[in-house]
């Protein structure tokens, strides 16, 4: 918290008073001032942040692009082992 404080501290006088309409417009602007009218100031020197990645249905595979199938792999089918007393009674 004293660090955003202090940010806002250090921008009053870059930052252009935007006071809403029943606000007395001030000279020293107050932090909270200072924070309402930040964003005059970020539109103006941008963000560092990414743009969003686009969300919903996903645009697919590109045209023209060749796709190799999936390996096939042989089936393995699992039986149940018997037991060790039907081996004992066998011999």
């Amino acid at each position: 918290m004293p660090l955003l404080t202090w940010q806002l501290w250090l921008s009053r006088d870059i930052v252009e008073e935007h006071h809403l309409p029943w606000h007395k417009p001030q000279k020293n602007l107050s932090p909270g001032r200072v924070a309402q009218s930040m964003f005059g100031l970020l539109v103006e020197i941008g963000t560092p942040a990414k743009t969003p990645k686009p969300r919903g249905k996903s645009t697919g595979w590109k045209t023209g692009k060749i796709r190799s199938k999936r390996t096939r792999y042989p089936v393995v089918k699992k039986r149940k082992s018997p037991t060790k007393k039907a081996k004992n009674l066998k011999t």
